[in-house]
């Protein structure tokens, strides 16, 4: 089979979820207009801060409800929120059995050297500091797509 036969079959397959903490609603708007721009077959939702998107996970109030917090396929996490910050979402999913598995990249508008080490030492799976102008938000989502939701093969959701 030839290399691109395999990846458009690979992108055919179900819908898959990208849970995205941020806290700052601006952001949120900027980053669900670009996935709008990429045309992305796959699902992005978002929590507010580290506390939502743990109660997220573990299916506490209000995400109870049978089909209301589908498992995601990615994160997508700011470091710096309210309540419970990036880091401490990291320590607590990484420790846990079945949602260790979860890919968690790290977006952040630091690219600083004491950001990223640590996120790295927690167990993220990759770290992309937010670009400045909408067009390259555009092709930041539509690489972490075709990275994480076309390319790559993520572990079975439980």
């Amino acid at each position: 089979m030839r290399w691109s036969s395999a990846l458009t079959m690979k992108m055919q397959s179900k819908t898959l979820i990208v849970l995205m903490a941020e806290d700052d609603a601006d952001d949120r708007l900027m980053v669900e207009e670009a996935w709008k721009e990429i045309d992305s077959p796959h699902d992005l939702r978002f929590v507010m801060n580290g506390e939502e998107l743990l109660n997220y996970v573990y299916h506490r109030e209000p995400y109870q409800e049978s089909g209301s917090a589908p498992v995601p396929s990615l994160i997508l996490l700011d470091l710096n929120m309210p309540k419970v910050d990036g880091r401490e979402v990291v320590k607590t999913m990484k420790v846990d059995p079945v949602l260790k598995r979860i890919p968690i990249v790290i977006f952040s508008t630091s690219d600083q050297h004491e950001d990223v080490v640590p996120a790295y030492d927690l167990g993220v799976n990759g770290y992309i500091t937010k670009p400045l102008t909408f067009d390259d938000l555009v092709a930041t989502m539509k690489m972490v797509n075709d990275y994480w939701l076309s390319l790559t093969t993520l572990p079975p959701q439980s």
